[in-house]
Order: structure tokens, then sequence, then C-alpha cells
């Protein structure tokens, strides 16, 4: 059996495509969503979809956190209810394990497919979208469930290899998967936010203006958005590149306790 972590982002659009041509269909391509990706994420999800269908791949699987009602739970609500900004922002990744990786692991162990497979003694075929730019964020651990794989490492392709697989299918970039409040987002990235999506900026300053800020300024870090958006002009990197989220990429739980 073999599942794909959808992130949402370039990576992933190149791997379904690299994997279309190495005719490797996975059988499950499940993507995490936390309630706050970014808008042009949630619109490629339908360029993604129609590619899939047109390429005889399965349809993307979408899963939450969940509470033991079964009610779906966003990361935005929880950080305005805790006064805590995404653990990122501290140098941890709790709230991508809670909200990215439990919940496609707790997907899996109700999948009845993948119960087989463990049930049988075998395991369940990872892919994860690290690309060849990025090959130190590769773990070696022992998993009793998963076999992980990382395709694009796999076929030496770095972040321009990706681009130009995507260019070359003619499909539109993804651009970046995240939280529209991430703490790694760029400056210019977040000056872009304001611009375009007022009101996701608002709701950003509003967990950063109820979180305890003792230790830290703000989603910055270093600085606060609210500062940041008050005073564009006083930062000079407005148009670096985005930085990757880097907060999740579809490992598994005991995958990040390892590597941690």
């Amino acid at each position: 059996m073999i599942v794909m972590s959808d992130g949402g982002g370039t990576n992933s659009m190149a791997m379904l495509i690299g994997l279309r041509d190495a005719d490797i269909r996975p059988d499950l391509i499940v993507f995490a969503d936390t309630g706050g990706e970014r808008p042009h994420t949630y619109r490629y999800m339908d360029i993604k979809r129609e590619w899939l269908e047109k390429n005889g791949f399965p349809d993307l699987t979408v899963v939450h956190k969940v509470d033991a009602a079964g009610n779906v739970q966003t990361l935005e609500q929880s950080l305005l209810d805790s006064g805590y900004l995404p653990s990122i922002a501290y140098g941890f990744k709790t709230c991508s394990q809670k909200f990215k990786i439990q919940p496609v692991d707790k997907f899996l162990n109700g999948n009845e497919a993948a119960n087989q497979v463990w049930a049988s003694g075998g395991k369940v075929t990872k892919l994860i979208g690290y690309d060849a730019d990025e090959t130190h964020r590769i773990r070696d651990y022992d998993d009793k469930k998963y076999d992980v794989r990382y395709p694009l490492v796999d076929w030496g392709w770095g972040r321009d290899d990706c681009i130009a697989a995507i260019r070359n299918e003619g499909l539109p970039l993804p651009g970046k998967s995240s939280c529209f409040f991430c703490p790694n987002m760029r400056k210019g990235e977040i000056m872009e936010l304001h611009a375009l999506y007022p009101e996701l900026a608002e709701r950003a300053i509003r967990i950063e203006q109820n979180a305890d800020l003792s230790s830290i300024k703000g989603l910055g870090r270093d600085f606060s958005w609210k500062s940041l958006l008050a005073t564009p002009d006083m930062f000079a990197d407005l148009y670096d590149k985005p930085m990757p989220c880097g907060c999740y990429d579809g490992d598994s739980v005991e995958t990040v306790k390892r590597a941690a």
C-alpha cells in the first residue's frame, strides 16, 4: 500500500507528476488541513483534483484534527484558546504534530486497507515530499508501520526541477503552502497577505495580540506583524524568496520524535 502525504505546495504537485511518469499510482493521497491554509492553497486543490482524475490517480483525501465528539478543530482557534503563537515561533513543531501529523496517522489507523497490511506483518509505504536540495532534513529511523520514501530525492529533483516539472505539465505553480499566520512567512509575504487578504492579516494579528509575548516580540519572533504592517518601509527584505514552511512534510509522529 502506497500513501502520499500531500503538503499542498510545489514539491507535492511535482511529486505527483513524477510518480505518474514513473508509472507509480498511490493508493491514497492525504492532505491534512489545519483550517488556516492561505487561499491560493485551497484554490489549487481544484486544479490538483482535476489533474488527479485525468491521470487515473485517487482523489485527494482531506483530513482534519477532530475532538472526541468528532468536531473539526482548527489551529487558529486552538491558538486563540491557548493564548500562544504557533509553536514554531518558539522553536518547536507541536502545532504540526497536532494538526498535520496526528490527523493523518489517525486516519490511516482507521483505514481498513492499511490495517490489513499491518495485520499481515507488512508496512505501508509513505511518500514524503523532501526534494534533493533538502536532504539534510532526512533522518534515518526504524518505523514498525511505515516504509518512508523520498521520491524527489531519489530522482535528484531539486526545487528548480520541481518548478520545471509543473510548468512542463502546463499547470500553474501552487505557491507556498503554509498557514496564513505562519511565523516562517517572510516580511514580503506578510505584506502581500495584508494587501490581498486584509481580513486574514487582521486575524493573524488577533492571534499575535492575544498571545503571551514575554519571550518573543510577535509572530515574526523578533518583530511583531502589527508593527511591520504599520511601518512597512522600515524593512528591506520585502522581496526575498519565500522560505518553505518547514513545519510538516508528512512524517509520522514517531519520525518527528526520533528526529528531535
